[in-house]
């Protein structure tokens, strides 16, 4: 027996197995749920013509843009914004506690206009660059907004005309405030008054820095999925991969014995680097994507089920066991190899083409079908020759021949 070759073949395994029962279940909860897993809001949004805006496709693209900002300004993890066919809009809004609220926000067109006293629009949200939450000296809830250059210059001219007339800040024709200039303002800022709190005036000031949609979008469907129907999901999802791991580890112990211990130690690296993988990519996890993940564990045993039936015609075609490995692994290569690049095609073409939680899928599968060929071409292989190269198991029936 060769104690450096036992050694090179029981320290990967140890640390493989050390970082897997350590790390595993972290790594897994650490990785982004999608809506199918902790509850949520879908919202679908429909483009419609009106005299003042038609839908094309620039209108929607710059749509899209500002329905991210208004999500992303509501602090949700990983939402969903994108673009179904020509005039419609999906947003998906994972772990949402006030969906009503929400869908109020991201709806409105948040047309911002400074009227004066006769009516007309002076200014527009255009004229702004930012605007923020705060409580002002009376601790009352205000927004604080900041004008462009060009937008400091109308709103100086603005104040400078109207000192002791008032100046209404219209938002979708609702006025927000409609103060009495008392001097001219040449600072470039200005606050929005009325605001019954701190939240109210941060959804506000999210509307007025995403801007105003270019298109009038109506409310097509709302679904909520709640979050005892997204752990339900979950806690099937955690079983189906329990018992397909178990099943698989079985399967591999009782057909290849030693081959197969060497296949299931590969398959608990591939999980590792497959979660590690999700996470660094932060990807959001769903229940496609867990279907993905079950799919691809089943063709990183394949890949091992056809090295090792490969190894088993060479073994008993007269080979020594180390010869009939590398035979086994040079033979089985190709066809696994082509199983392979096509399945990942198949991924590809279905993340391009695919919507929502398919891409998800497609990424999830083509990831795997990349590491389950890297762990059993790489990690099978050299884990076996260590092991063979113990010379403590000799027959070829330790090892599934």
């Amino acid at each position: 027996m060769r104690w450096g070759n036992l050694a090179k073949f029981l320290i990967p395994v140890v640390v493989i197995l050390g970082i897997f029962g350590f790390y595993v279940s972290p790594l897994a909860y650490s990785i982004k749920q999608g809506l199918d897993l902790q509850g949520g809001t879908h919202v679908v949004m429909e483009a419609v013509d009106t005299p003042e805006a038609k839908v094309d496709n620039e209108a929607m693209q710059r749509a899209v843009q500002i329905m991210e900002r208004r999500v992303n300004g509501l602090g949700l993890t990983e939402p969903l914004i994108q673009r179904q066919g020509d005039r419609r809009i999906i947003i998906e809004l994972p772990g949402i506690k006030d969906p009503e609220g929400a869908i109020a926000i991201i709806g409105k067109t948040a047309l911002l206009e400074f009227k004066d006293e006769a009516g007309n629009t002076v200014m527009n949200g255009n004229d702004l660059t930012d605007a923020k939450e705060s409580y002002d000296q009376n601790h009352q809830a205000v927004v604080g907004i900041t004008f462009s250059s060009e937008g400091a210059t109308k709103f100086a001219d603005l104040t400078a005309k109207n000192v002791g007339k008032r100046i209404a800040i219209v938002l979708d024709n609702q006025i927000l405030t409609n103060p009495t200039v008392q001097e001219a303002i040449p600072s470039g800022k200005a606050q929005i008054t009325g605001n019954r709190s701190l939240e109210e005036a941060h959804n506000l000031a999210i509307l007025l820095k995403s801007g105003s949609l270019p298109v009038k979008l109506n409310i097509v469907e709302t679904r909520t999925v709640g979050p005892t129907l997204g752990q339900d999901s979950k806690e099937k999802s955690e079983v189906a991969f329990a018992i397909s791991i178990v099943a698989i580890l079985v399967f591999m112990l009782l057909f290849y014995r030693l081959s197969g211990l060497v296949a299931n130690i590969a398959l608990v690296l591939f999980v590792l680097l497959l979660l590690f993988c999700l996470k660094m990519l932060n990807a959001t996890l769903t229940l496609p994507g867990i279907a993905g993940i079950i799919l691809t564990m089943g063709m990183a045993v394949d890949a091992n089920v056809l090295i090792f039936e490969r190894f088993k015609e060479e073994y008993r075609n007269g080979k020594t066991l180390r010869a009939a490995m590398d035979a086994g692994f040079s033979r089985a290569f190709n066809t696994i190899f082509d199983s392979n690049i096509t399945t990942l095609f198949a991924a590809v073409v279905l993340f391009f083409f695919g919507s929502g939680t398919l891409k998800g899928f497609a990424i999830n599968l083509g990831l795997g079908i990349i590491l389950s060929m890297f762990t059993a071409i790489t990690a099978t292989r050299y884990l076996l020759k260590a092991l063979m190269n113990t010379n403590i198991f000799k027959n070829g029936k330790f090892f599934g021949a």
